[in-house]
């Protein structure tokens, strides 16, 4: 059995302790560190399946240390649940945009918690080593920015490949038009939300000839989600 190996920097004991007690009968192997100079110590020796990484920690914050990990080839694709009691969706979108691939907010549950890290550990690794995301027979070369499709070249726009490689990235989470602006086409650019509509339907054209149109499923009222499940 390959037992995952968690790396919890959390700078409270009690919440140490809490999630100690939540996910040690799942049957990961945990190493918990109080601190980003603690957690450095221990990368060092170790590289863990999943981060789980408080946002306040003494010194370095967990924003900061997201965004150095994610710089560093050794440890950039890593995944990392941001645990934060910031609830605000600005602070949420900040935890995402600096390299955090989902967020829980405090107080959270232990069932939710251990749901959470076990979806993200489902994805397996997201980048193999030669740069290339692999779902099913879609494969995106994050090197040539070339999308395939059962070996057979996709032709998509420049911003249809941004939005699939961001989707691809941030699987089963639910982001609104206005989030999706601002990840893909950039915090700079004024543009109509309905333009998001507009490319995810030709991006879903570009994926329906090969029967992948079914991954982008539109959340009425919400937005957009990516995930890999059946019609």
């Amino acid at each position: 059995m390959n037992v995952k190996t968690l790396l919890i920097i959390e700078d409270e004991a009690p919440i140490r302790d809490m999630i100690n007690f939540a996910l040690a009968p799942a049957g990961f192997k945990l190493i918990l560190t109080g601190s980003v100079a603690e957690a450095e110590r221990s990368l060092a020796k170790h590289i863990p399946d999943l981060i789980l990484l408080d946002w306040m920690l003494p010194g370095t914050s967990g924003i900061d240390f997201a965004k150095k990990l994610k710089q560093n080839p050794k440890t950039r694709e890593i995944p990392i649940i941001m645990l934060t009691a910031k609830a605000e969706e600005e602070n949420k979108i900040k935890g995402l945009e600096t390299g955090a691939d989902d967020y829980i907010t405090k107080p959270f549950s232990p069932r939710e918690l251990t749901a959470r890290i076990k979806a993200m550990l489902r994805r397996g690794p997201l980048v193999s080593p030669d740069g290339v995301i692999q779902i099913n027979q879609l494969c995106i070369d994050v090197n040539t920015h070339q999308v395939t499709i059962n070996n057979q070249l996709l032709e998509l726009t420049p911003i249809e490949y941004k939005l699939l490689y961001f989707f691809a990235t941030h699987q089963d989470r639910i982001y609104s038009r206005e989030q999706l602006l601002d990840h893909v086409w950039g915090t700079e650019n004024y543009i109509d939300e309905r333009t998001v509509d507009v490319q995810v339907r030709r991006l879903r054209c570009r994926l329906q000839t090969h029967g992948y149109d079914h991954y982008i499923k539109t959340m009425r009222g919400t937005g957009y989600q990516f995930t890999v499940t059946n019609p």
